[in-house]
């Protein structure tokens, strides 16, 4: 099992989900986060004041996945998140040991 850990632009979820649905994952932990990268945020103009945006609005995913899902998740993130402009996001890949669901007490694959 892999836990996929994503960032990407809020307008993008949508169609992520959609794309990760049509593949097979169900389920997906949302959050709302605030970050920058390679972005390094940008200016904006309020009220006739100029102010700096250092951390840009972004969702995170959380995915615990099988390992037999996950190049296909991977490829399907990537191809349904991408804009082609800086700021499109990462996945990250961690090993994931042990799930438990707490109703059940059901552990690992047949947990998700």
């Amino acid at each position: 099992m892999k836990l996929l850990i994503t960032i990407i632009k809020p307008f993008k979820l949508d169609e992520v989900r959609e794309g990760l649905s049509a593949i097979g994952v169900q389920g997906i932990t949302v959050s709302e986060v605030k970050g920058f990268g390679r972005q390094k945020g940008h200016t904006e103009l309020y009220r006739g004041a100029e102010y700096v945006v250092d951390f840009l609005p972004k969702v995170k995913l959380e995915i615990a996945i099988d390992d037999e899902l996950v190049e296909r998740a991977i490829e399907t993130i990537s191809s349904t998140a991408r804009t082609g402009k800086f700021g499109d996001g990462k996945i990250f890949v961690l090993p994931l040991e042990h799930t438990v669901r707490i109703r059940t007490g059901e552990t690992d694959i047949d947990a998700l």
